[in-house]
């Protein structure tokens, strides 16, 4: 997950918005203990102000901004993105917001985050959701993070991973860690210790924190010098080449049935 951070915190700096960050989108190269995201079709210049495309990120990954059609996003929205790929990761639950289609998303986030926080969030930037919401969003409490922990996924949990989730997935975009700010977490700090320094990068332009939108970067998370892939072992993993936890996290999590 740092290392994404810092692909995050590279493109952001760039002025670049990836728009489609998701596991598949993150090829690991387990032997050389090297990371690329990938994919950047969807990107992105960001200019503050502007009014961007919703229909982009695949559903599970979608920010809330998305779902009630605010085309006034910025970098935040890869945040979003990368506070679901912990979740699932940490609660071995894949996808962690399983909505079955777009309306159904932001059902399944107001279940989790609330419906409160949603219409304060609705009202603060003045937006209009559509009236199909009003039929099926209902009213739902805030839920605590600790409540998705259980015997098979404490061995992944901490008290500092559960405040870095709570910092990301946030309604409101602009209350959401920025990549740089978010390399600078506690959860970070045996990883940050071990590399030696704390990554540095300029400030997103811009915006409150996407180079080329072809579909693959090499080298963009800022890595050593590139190096061949070879064979990766299975498939699009959700960890990555170093964590935080005391216990790695699996290469893949399969979704409850």
């Amino acid at each position: 997950m740092f290392e994404i951070l810092k692909a995050l915190d590279y493109c952001h700096s760039m002025g670049i918005m990836h728009r489609d960050v998701k596991p598949h989108n993150v090829m690991i190269d387990h032997e050389h203990r090297k990371l690329r995201l990938i994919d950047w079709g969807l990107a992105e210049f960001y200019h503050p102000g502007q009014e961007y495309n919703v229909r982009v990120a695949s559903r599970y990954f979608k920010g809330p901004e998305l779902l009630v059609d605010y085309q006034m996003y910025d970098y935040s929205l890869d945040m979003w993105s990368l506070g679901c790929m912990l979740a699932s990761m940490i609660f071995r639950k894949e996808p962690f917001f399983h909505g079955h289609d777009n309306y159904d998303q932001l059902v399944r986030i107001a279940k989790v985050l609330g419906t409160e926080d949603l219409y304060d969030y609705i009202d603060k930037y003045n937006i209009e959701l559509e009236p199909r919401f009003n039929d099926i969003l209902g009213r739902h409490s805030r839920k605590r993070w600790e409540r998705f922990v259980h015997s098979e996924n404490q061995h992944l949990v901490s008290p500092e991973a559960l405040d870095f989730l709570d910092k990301l997935l946030r309604y409101d975009h602009q209350a959401r860690l920025t990549a740089h700010e978010a390399m600078a977490h506690p959860y970070y700090y045996t990883v940050v210790k071990d590399q030696g320094r704390m990554p540095g990068s300029a400030n997103p332009p811009g915006g409150n924190t996407a180079v080329s939108t072809a579909n693959t970067v090499t080298g963009i998370s800022a890595l050593p010098a590139a190096t061949a892939l070879g064979t990766l072992t299975g498939s699009p993993v959700l960890s990555a080449a170093t964590n935080a936890l005391s216990t790695p996290v699996p290469a893949s999590v399969s979704a409850p049935q």
